[in-house]
């Protein structure tokens, strides 16, 4: 890179020198994206799929079993909207019913 000596500028000339630098890198950051967005369109098209498609990260859910949804397999007797899957933190129904020598297979759906 060519080293220019700035010490023979005045201040103006040093902010209009800035002022042209920074619309340069911004023009040039436009243009930048504008070939990237370009290319990725091209390439969405080249393999049939949107651009949507071609950008999803993780769009299928992994094979862990993480975050599907279970059954629930336990019901509160009194009010068979109450729900439990077995998993997490028991219900308050569900450690009361325990708690009064009821069983948990007792709750089973």
């Amino acid at each position: 890179m060519t080293n220019i000596d700035l010490s023979s500028f005045n201040l103006s000339k040093l902010k209009e020198l800035q002022h042209g630098i920074d619309q340069e890198i911004k023009n040039r950051q436009q243009g930048d994206l504008a070939k990237a967005r370009q290319q990725i369109l091209s390439i969405a098209q080249e393999v049939g799929v949107t651009v949507e498609e071609l950008l999803a990260v993780n769009s299928k859910k992994s094979s862990k079993g993480k975050g599907q949804k279970v059954e629930p397999q336990y019901h509160n007797p009194a009010d068979k909207g109450q729900t439990w899957t077995g998993r997490g933190r028991q219900p308050k129904w569900i450690a009361e019913g325990i708690a009064g020598g009821k069983q948990l297979a007792d709750f089973r759906i």
